[in-house]
């Protein structure tokens, strides 16, 4: 496997994203010294980076900064660097920084305002520009980053490090994002919000196949299916347990004989559970690694698109009952992601534009840079892929129960799980079912100009732009029953524009019906 080799861990970040406080704790860890760059200018300059901005300016200060990385960056520099906030501005030491490991410490404005503001800032004095800098540095950091984690204290820093360690072995290309921790601040009218499970998903061409796999304390019981099996060589596992491909393996007696599986083989709690395939082997795979011996450790490895943009991440694990999609399942959180978007390849197109529903549902969740992307069309890159799972990402540390925010996941979904429960799991793959969803909620929130752009997408792939098989009487009944079904009513989840998508709505009976009726094919 050819890694990264001997590097620096370089952090990065805005201001108030505590890359020195992060700096001093790896190093600690890692025992050595952390430089930070800003001291080692202010040094130089024999005065404060202050005082020097506000007497010369910003270009001469950017300068000294740029001569003093530069210098760090080079061959047998420190072990570990903190940069300014500004220093990846110099395209020069973008370029310096591409043989290092580099750490973007991601702070959302209004967090990086509150750290910085009245500390005697230069450009942290007018709240407008510093939110107006935010947003330009933020794509600069991101096309520097190899591993993108949120603030945090000292001990958060020092659980990110295994998985750091562990990206400087991965190939070359592969990037990092972690997952969970300290959720976001709650406004004053949110209940408190508690810590997030925190691991670590790995994203890169080839991953897989250069036989890279984290955490690597215990053994790995692969669940997988047969088309998976043949396609997608795992080394390493202790065993194989092979389910029949396809949503009817998604059962409790599927998943009564895969723990079965697991206890005939020795299994234990300290071993891990490897969930190879898309979302059937990730749900099911989940759900036993939730329920063996009251819960066991697992690894999500995607191999289809729908898996590597959605449904991979969050925890979410489950089967289906023949009342309901999904009606049996509990959160249990993967102690590592590992997406390799070249394992696409060996999807059909068919499971491929079915896929491809989960990355228009989630730019449209997104909104941004990332909606621009996919409204485009094209193919799904690995860029694209990376917005899309760290959007599932960002909602999840906001609930991780489902209890509000997470809801927001499920456009589209309503309408789409009842269609697929209506026609048997058999007639529709869940992209393909939820793709029909997603037009019906756009009918339901009156967006008709974009709900003739998805459809221009969905059609340059081929994706049904109706159901059959049922009737619109069948859905309606099965949408009643819809497993977030609370006082008698089911919440819808609607969208007034990209990025702006709202839960928890009362739908009009006759208003559903009709937008039914317009995506049945019958």
């Amino acid at each position: 496997m050819e890694g990264r080799g001997v590097n620096a861990l370089v952090l990065v970040g805005f201001m108030g994203a505590g890359k020195s406080s992060g700096a001093r704790a790896l190093a600690a860890e890692l025992g050595t010294e952390a430089v930070d760059s800003d001291r080692l200018v202010e040094n130089r300059l024999g005065e404060s980076i202050e005082s020097y901005f506000d007497r010369e300016g910003e270009a001469a200060s950017r300068a000294r900064e740029e001569e003093v990385v530069l210098e760090l960056l080079g061959d047998g520099g420190p072990q570990v660097i903190a940069l300014g906030g500004g220093a990846v501005g110099s395209e020069s030491v973008r370029e310096a920084l591409a043989p290092h490991t580099v750490v973007h410490l991601e702070v959302p404005p209004e967090e990086a305002w509150r750290r910085a503001s009245n500390q005697g800032r230069p450009l942290a004095r007018d709240r407008g520009r510093f939110a107006a800098l935010h947003a330009e540095r933020s794509a600069l950091y991101e096309s520097v980053a190899d591993a993108i984690v949120p603030p945090g204290e000292r001990e958060a820093i020092r659980r990110v490090l295994p998985a750091l360690e562990a990206l400087r072995r991965a190939p070359a290309g592969t990037r990092m994002v972690w997952s969970g921790g300290a959720p976001p601040p709650a406004l004053h009218s949110d209940p408190p919000r508690t810590p997030v499970a925190e691991y670590p998903v790995f994203a890169g061409e080839g991953l897989v196949g250069s036989g890279f796999f984290y955490p690597e304390q215990g053994r790995r019981f692969v669940v997988t299916d047969e088309n998976v099996a043949s396609a997608v060589p795992f080394g390493g596992a202790e065993e194989s347990i092979v389910v029949a491909p396809g949503e009817g393996s998604k059962t409790l007696a599927s998943a009564e004989e895969v723990l079965r599986r697991l206890a005939r083989a020795g299994a234990e709690r300290g071993d891990l559970l490897v969930a190879l395939g898309g979302g059937v082997a990730g749900d099911l795979g989940g759900l036993c690694a939730a329920l063996y011996q009251r819960g066991m450790r697992h690894v999500q490895v995607p191999t289809s698109l729908v898996a590597q943009v959605d449904s991979a991440y969050g925890g979410k694990t489950g089967v289906d009952l023949p009342e309901g999609k999904n009606y049996a399942g509990a959160y249990h959180q993967p102690s590592a992601v590992l997406t390799d978007p070249a394992l696409l390849a060996t999807l059909p197109a068919e499971e491929a534009a079915a896929g491809y529903v989960e990355v228009v549902k989630t730019a449209l969740i997104a909104g941004g840079p990332l909606w621009a992307r996919v409204r485009r069309g094209g193919e799904v890159d690995t860029d694209t892929i990376l917005g899309c799972l760290r959007t599932k990402l960002a909602v999840v540390a906001e609930d991780e129960r489902d209890g509000g925010r997470r809801q927001v996941l499920n456009l589209g979904h309503t309408v789409g799980h009842a269609i697929e429960s209506a026609t048997g799991y058999r007639r529709y793959r869940h992209g393909e079912a939820v793709g029909i969803g997603l037009l019906a909620a756009l009918r339901l929130a009156g967006r008709d100009v974009l709900r003739a752009e998805v459809t221009e997408l969905f059609s340059a792939r081929g994706l049904p732009l109706a159901f059959g098989g049922a009737s619109v009487d069948e859905v309606l009944s099965h949408i009643e029953r819809d497993k977030k079904r609370a006082g008698g009513e089911v919440p819808f989840v609607l969208l007034d524009a990209p990025g702006e998508v709202s839960h928890g709505h009362a739908v009009d009976p006759d208003d559903l019906r009709a937008a039914v009726e317009e995506v049945h094919a019958g």
